[in-house]
């Protein structure tokens, strides 16, 4: 087990306690008994380790002491999952950790209740393995926003971005609605991590990319280990990219080889910051319509090819606009609903457009 394995593995164990700690307080509400149900079914790591927990501290029935779902209907319950035939999900779940023989002797009542426990989850996550459970994310137009998900891994949404997850017994799928994701992958050997965005398929183990899908195009970059990118599910053309690498799959097509990039730069907007380096304006000001209240149009086509370089905060369009004076032949003139950007001195054959 490497070090980034135990550190999941102990903050698993943190959460199990802390799971088991309110269902002995009774704290829980519907929300809550909902939310520990997703955290369980997201990982065989995870019931084992709350059955730890509940073994260590010799009080499973207050850990079942729920007046919703008491003890005496999970038990029941299990005996009738037992007798369908329910069979307990073992395959995912490592052989638990030696614990301490405890002061106090068990008695038999409470080594069946945790017995009858396993045998509930367990068949309960097997019942489960093709009805996964599903999460919805989403920002507004300039918000940003981070969670943590139930495998522990971790997702940053930018701006006016949304996304689904589901979690099933051979892979946690993230599918991309619209806008741009960042993930740092929680490793799991028997569950792949793969996202979907339109046609475009990443696959990914314990590592951190950025993917980002508009109108046109899907654009995918490696920060950290390495994703397979391929345009349709079964994978049967795909490409390898490496950290530092970026794909942009356009029309359902898969470019031949990953392009070289500066991936913290391309990452910028996780500080909230917009990061160009020899890029065309109308991209630059597009980027910057992604964040601010008021939009940036420009209006003489020969603006929109000009290359610009910078580094600006996401939501400072005062000093955008500020740099944008800078430039010869460029006239920027604000209004409380748009941000008109043309040339000072037109000529003939590039006029003003109107709106």
């Amino acid at each position: 087990m490497t070090d980034r394995d135990e550190e999941v593995r102990a903050l698993i164990a943190r959460q199990a306690a802390d799971w088991f700690l309110a269902h002995r307080d009774g704290s829980l509400g519907t929300a809550g008994r909902q939310a520990f149900e997703e955290w369980l079914l997201a990982s065989p790591v995870h019931v084992e380790e709350y059955l730890g927990v509940a073994l260590i501290a010799q009080a499973l029935p207050m850990a079942a002491d729920d007046a919703e779902n008491p003890l005496e209907g999970i038990l029941d319950r299990a005996r009738t999952l037992d007798e369908a035939g329910v069979r307990p999900l073992r395959a995912g779940i490592s052989e638990p950790h030696a614990i301490p023989e405890p002061r106090t002797a068990w008695n038999r009542w409470q080594f069946a209740a945790v017995a009858m426990l396993a045998v509930m989850i367990g068949g309960f996550l097997w019942w489960n393995a093709d009805q996964p459970t599903s999460q919805h994310y989403a920002t507004a137009h300039g918000e940003q926003e981070t969670w943590r998900l139930a495998d522990n891994s971790v997702l940053h949404l930018n701006t006016d971005s949304a996304v689904t997850v589901r979690y099933r017994r051979a892979e946690r799928l993230v599918e991309i609605e619209r806008g741009q994701a960042f993930f740092e992958v929680a490793h799991e050997p028997t569950r792949r991590f793969r996202v979907l965005a339109g046609s475009t398929n990443i696959v990914a183990v314990g590592t951190q990319f950025d993917v980002y899908r508009d109108r046109a195009s899907t654009v995918v970059t490696v920060v950290e280990g390495q994703v397979i990118v391929a345009c349709d599910s079964t994978l049967r053309r795909t490409l390898h990219v490496a950290a530092g690498g970026q794909v942009r799959v356009m029309a359902g097509t898969l470019p031949d080889h990953a392009t070289p990039v500066d991936a913290q730069r391309g990452t910028a907007w996780l500080h909230r910051k917009i990061a160009f380096d020899q890029e065309p304006l109308a991209e630059v000001a597009a980027e910057f319509n992604r964040y601010g209240a008021v939009p940036i149009e420009i209006e003489s086509r020969s603006l929109n090819t000009l290359e610009i370089s910078g580094v600006f905060a996401a939501d400072d369009t005062e000093t955008f606009i500020a740099f944008l004076r800078t430039l010869d032949d460029v006239t920027v003139e604000t209004t409380p609903t748009r941000i008109r950007v043309f040339r000072h001195s037109m000529l003939p054959a590039d006029p003003v457009e109107t709106h």
